[in-house]
């Protein structure tokens, strides 16, 4: 193998190691303020201390993990500050993206996004037909709304910290059960053609999470993400199926 192949190699573990620390994260596998050891994680992966390296370094560069000088990496505590400001501009931006969909979806991408809706709110109840996936509402939204410099934003390499600031501020099985409600809410009115009700339901939903994340903040300042699926006390009312929404 050449010195080219070597590198390409090497940039390829890399990036896998970075999707599966990343996953971890998301997850609560590797819980925030926990230390990433170099020479753990190489054990763990079966990989040299290089490509671990190179992925903690992309982890840093998008925010979910710090490092001080002389000290080892660990993953990003939630910081109030930083919860402010990103959630700022997810109300701007979001609530946009919104207002852009409502008058540029088709009737099918509509009737697609609330059947895949409907799918994640099962699978998040414990159904055992629905195989799991990688689905994302806001993302399905910001795609939809066709806008390169958004996409480009939330899309983007500060995805990946946003959306596990999601996954914090939806700790609360009650909440998450909420959510649901709330983005059939905003399909409904992309669905009406009603860009400013789009707009507004989604900034308001952006606020409800900002406030659910801050008062789990107060609880408890090392607050895990919310489990991939739970069991909520009481089951969320169904989605309306596309012909009724």
């Amino acid at each position: 193998m050449d010195g080219q192949e070597e590198d390409d190699s090497a940039r390829s573990l890399g990036e896998a190691l970075f999707r599966d620390i990343l996953a971890l994260i998301h997850s609560g596998g590797i819980a925030p303020g926990a230390t990433l050891g170099e020479a753990t994680l190489a054990r763990q992966f079966g990989v040299s201390r290089g490509p671990v390296r190179e992925a903690i370094r992309r982890l840093q560069g998008i925010g979910l993990v710090t490092r001080e000088p002389f000290a080892r990496a660990r993953v990003a505590l939630l910081d109030r500050a930083a919860v402010d400001d990103l959630f700022d501009m997810r109300v701007a931006l979001e609530g946009r993206a919104c207002a852009l969909a409502a008058t540029r979806m088709d009737e099918s991408a509509i009737t697609s996004l609330l059947a895949a809706l409907e799918q994640a709110r099962r699978r998040d109840l414990g159904d055992p037909d629905i195989p799991p996936d990688d689905f994302d509402f806001h993302l399905q939204l910001i795609e939809h709304a066709r806008s390169p410099r958004i996409s480009a934003v939330l899309g983007g390499d500060l995805y990946p910290l946003l959306r596990l600031y999601r996954r914090w501020s939806g700790a609360r099985p009650e909440r998450k059960s909420v959510a649901y409600q709330e983005h059939w809410q905003i399909l409904r009115a992309i669905r009406s053609r009603d860009a400013d009700l789009a707009r507004s339901l989604m900034e308001q939903h952006i606020e409800k999470a900002r406030a659910n994340l801050m008062t789990a903040l107060d609880a408890s300042p090392t607050i895990r993400p919310a489990p991939a699926a739970h069991s909520p006390a009481a089951p969320a009312a169904p989605i309306l199926p596309a012909d009724q929404a």
